[in-house]
């Protein structure tokens, strides 16, 4: 087998591309998609990887809510923090930043998402779909996870060069 390097930027373009004509389709119809972020402390790869969710909602015209806790937060703080995300209506989409601080039962605030809104795959109902293959057509609407689609969106892209070629 030879090995190929894949053009990421391309790749991101085009999926961004996409999805900007995608959510103008649901604006259209009323429908305005929000990812809602959860932070908990300051680390400071977690916060970049959440900055960068922001950044991409812009650029595609999805809206975004960010809540922040200190690294102190109890799991009670956090449970009401996904609780309202849950609750609020312009949220669409919810991620739990992982990790959580080390006293957290991160398994319990996983569980406390609404499958409905659960952006990263990770509530036990949709992780136990994605495992069973379960059709997301048939299935209770849910968003898909993001990183198996992309995975593979990246894999079979054309490759930007051969390392045959880079040599040259």
């Amino acid at each position: 087998m030879t090995a190929r390097t894949l053009d990421g930027n391309a790749a991101a373009a085009a999926i961004k591309d996409d999805l900007r004509d995608r959510v103008a389709a649901l604006r259209a119809r009323g429908v305005v998609p929000d990812l809602g972020t959860l932070l908990v402390g300051d680390d400071p790869a977690s916060r970049s990887y959440v900055t960068g969710k922001h950044r991409d909602c812009a650029e595609v015209s999805v809206e975004s809510t960010s809540v922040e806790l200190p690294a102190d937060a109890t799991q009670d703080d956090i449970a009401t923090a996904v609780r309202a995300l849950n609750d609020d209506a312009a949220v669409t989409g919810l991620i739990v930043q992982l990790p959580l601080p080390a006293s957290i039962d991160e398994n319990a605030i996983l569980e406390l998402i609404d499958p409905a809104k659960d952006a990263d795959g990770l509530h036990p109902t949709n992780l136990g779909r994605l495992v069973l293959g379960v059709d997301p057509a048939r299935a209770t609407p849910a968003p898909l996870p993001c990183t198996p689609p992309a995975s593979s969106s990246c894999s079979s892209a054309t490759p930007s060069r051969s390392p045959a070629a880079a040599s040259r």
